[in-house]
């Protein structure tokens, strides 16, 4: 017989503290809001390695970055939050959601969240570390995370090393905001810079145009000359100036770079290129003598006091966001990606900011459309608009972004677009790359072309110091592409030598001066044409005094850390001989293979009005057509490029071509083809979709 069953405890008669069962079910609550917060802070920890620890680094390391979009101390320090709280946010959010559905979902969760994270962290650790790329890299990282997640589950050590690891963004955060680079921006400093003071009683008026990422080599023919044909405004500036064609910049990034050229010191420190962090420069020098109208692109040397900058490219916080993104996107990314802001900047269109045109249509067929001119850069009309004799000595000051990437423009001024993973290095991409800067460039040469006649139009011309120079160059060396060290070791030619053009009140006659020129000698030389004396201790020199000696050349890929470069102007770069196919018109040719091409509707109605051509074609073939294999590609019958088909990546097996001719085109429907070239030399019809 079974044992009657015992008999329930009485809730109603309360015992000792502790004996009516509150103190074990508080005990558990306990364990559980442990056990949440600690799985709270390992996800605050691995996104802030993942996330916020890269971005802060990248974006405090680029003050020019918030310079160029004009960003103000509230939007940078709300972007700084967004980055630190916004991801962590998300995945939290997600975590609680799956209590929901149980403890054993919101571990399970849990667990992949971790995996995943830790998986993002070995890509961005592999990249740097080891040789791997892409979907070798990937794979290694995905078994990286599903170990890690294993580990993670069984054993209690790797959560007690991410719970402590939970401070991390706290201190990246910091250490953005106290001891970056872009530190300046959300905490600045005042600075009262030194004003110059009369050395002659004539003080001419000023004009400068330091352009951006534009070497020598890319404007010399096979002659060493400036290629008339190709770039016929620079030429016609050499032929009234004196051309200092051993002209060199100190760095290949525009931070460093341009104050440089300001302030007539070599690189010294990590240092935004901001007022507070450089108050002795040539705006403040000066300042005392002559009225400043400058527009400055990634820099902000020129202080309130002295001068305001009216015209600002695309700014806010959602554009802040949305660049951001992209970076991220970089930085997490399984394949080789040179994580630089800069390359993202663009310059807002004169129609873009709403700005009337400045000039009208130079009377070159090839400027045949009426709105070529909203094309130009705003910040390049607005300076136009202020070229004008004024009763004070002026100083006008214009830093573009021209013809720096992204590239964008054809000669004639009309615009294309791209997609934005398109490589500029490895086989078959240097070339393209190339080819696109060189049409920046030509588009860049029709707005020297309207600045010299602005200045002839006002009388400015003849009155004035006018200065045409760049920053740095860069390269496009097989395997060195870029700006940075490898890229200077390799083919310093193209990215330290600029041209330096220094045209003087009344000057008629064009002259060339091949003395060891740097870059910190512009502000000494232009002082002494403006006839003012600087009060601070240069490392430049005048080009009205004595040279210095040949073979002295310096350059900075980290401030304070000198690169001898040698000495000598560079032989321009062979370009690549042009396909004979290129110009002629095509009849029926057999059909076979097919292709596919983005942007195919561009085609159907182009509306010349729109100042837009699709320039750029770029697709794919099947994996069965060989790596280097040539393809022709024609508009309305005849061949404007001959392009090979490159070694498969991430986006497939590719080719690209531009179509820098916009006299290809016209108004209406227009006819695509792209033949594939055969052994025997013969056209083969490509199936296009």
């Amino acid at each position: 017989m079974a044992e009657p069953p015992a008999a329930e405890p009485a809730a109603a008669e309360p015992g000792p503290a502790g004996d009516d069962g509150t103190r074990p079910r508080r005990g558990r609550w306990a364990a559980r809001l442990r056990s949440e917060l600690g799985r709270m802070l390992e996800i605050v920890a691995l996104v802030g390695l993942v996330v916020t620890q890269p971005l802060l680094d990248v974006l405090g390391r680029s003050p020019d970055f918030f310079l160029f979009h004009r960003a103000d101390r509230e939007q940078v320090l709300l972007l700084v939050g967004l980055i630190a709280v916004a991801p962590t946010g998300v995945l939290l959010l997600l975590g609680a959601l799956t209590r929901l559905a149980g403890r054993m979902v919101r571990s399970v969760t849990h667990t992949l969240l971790v995996g995943l994270l830790l998986a993002a962290l070995a890509v961005q650790i592999g990249r740097h570390g080891t040789p791997l790329r892409g979907v070798p890299l990937l794979l290694v990282a995905g078994a990286v995370g599903v170990a890690a997640a294993v580990a993670h589950r069984r054993w209690r050590a790797p959560g007690r090393v991410l719970r402590v690891a939970a401070a991390g963004p706290l201190a990246f955060v910091g250490i953005f905001l106290l001891a970056s680079p872009s530190s300046v921006l959300v905490l600045p400093r005042s600075a009262d810079g030194a004003t110059g003071t009369a050395a002659t009683a004539v003080h001419p008026p000023v004009v400068m145009l330091i352009l951006d990422e534009l070497p020598l080599v890319s404007l010399l023919g096979a002659d060493g000359r400036i290629d008339a044909t190709r770039f016929p405004h620079f030429a016609e500036l050499a032929a009234g100036s004196t051309w200092y064609r051993n002209a060199t910049g100190v760095s290949g990034w525009t931070p460093y770079a341009l104050p440089a050229m300001l302030t007539g010191r070599y690189p010294a420190r990590d240092a935004a290129p901001h007022y507070a962090q450089y108050p002795d420069n040539l705006f403040t020098a000066f300042g005392g003598l002559y009225d400043i109208r400058a527009e400055e692109s990634i820099t902000r040397l020129c202080p309130p006091s002295r001068c305001e900058q009216p015209v600002s490219p695309e700014q806010g916080l959602g554009v802040l966001v949305r660049e951001t993104r992209g970076l991220l996107g970089q930085i997490t990314a399984p394949h080789e990606s040179r994580i630089d802001p800069e390359d993202s900047y663009r310059e807002q269109t004169a129609a873009e900011a709403g700005l009337d045109a400045a000039e009208p249509i130079p009377d070159d067929p090839k400027f045949r459309w009426d709105n070529l001119d909203d094309n130009q850069p705003a910040r390049f009309t607005s300076f136009l608009a202020g070229l004008k004799p004024t009763p004070r000595p002026t100083l006008h000051f214009l830093h573009l972004l021209m013809p720096h990437s992204p590239w964008q423009f054809l000669p004639s001024g009309a615009r294309y677009d791209g997609p934005e993973d398109l490589p500029n290095e490895g086989a078959g991409w240097v070339e393209l790359a190339r080819q696109r800067h060189l049409a920046q460039l030509g588009y860049t040469d029709r707005l020297i072309g309207e600045t010299l006649r602005t200045l002839r139009a006002t009388g400015l011309y003849d009155q004035a110091t006018v200065v045409v120079t760049a920053d740095h160059g860069v390269s496009f060396s097989k395997g060195y592409q870029g700006r940075g060290m490898d890229a200077i070791k390799a083919a310093p030619g193209e990215v330290a030598w600029v041209p330096l053009f220094v045209k003087t009140p009344g000057q008629r006659a064009g002259r060339v001066d091949d003395r060891n020129w740097e870059h910190v000698d512009l502000l000494p030389t232009v002082a002494d044409e403006a006839g003012i004396r600087i009060p601070w201790r240069v490392d430049g020199r005048s080009a009205r005094d004595t040279p210095r000696p040949a073979g002295q050349k310096h350059f900075y890929d980290r401030p304070g850390e000198p690169t001898p470069i040698p000495d000598g102007v560079p032989k321009p770069p062979p370009l690549a001989a042009v396909h004979p196919l290129v110009g002629t018109t095509v009849g029926e040719r057999p059909s076979g293979g097919s292709a596919r091409v983005a942007d195919l509707a561009g085609f159907r109605a182009i509306d010349p009005d729109t100042g837009t051509l699709p320039a750029l074609i770029w697709g794919t073939v099947p994996a069965g057509v060989p790596d280097g294999t040539l393809l022709a590609v024609a508009v309305n019958g005849r061949v404007g490029a001959v392009v090979p088909v490159v070694p498969p990546d991430p986006g497939g097996r590719r080719f690209a071509a531009l179509l820098a001719d916009d006299q290809l085109f016209h108004a209406g429907k227009n006819r695509l083809d792209v033949y594939q070239i055969t052994t025997d030399g013969g056209l083969r019809l490509l199936a296009l979709s």
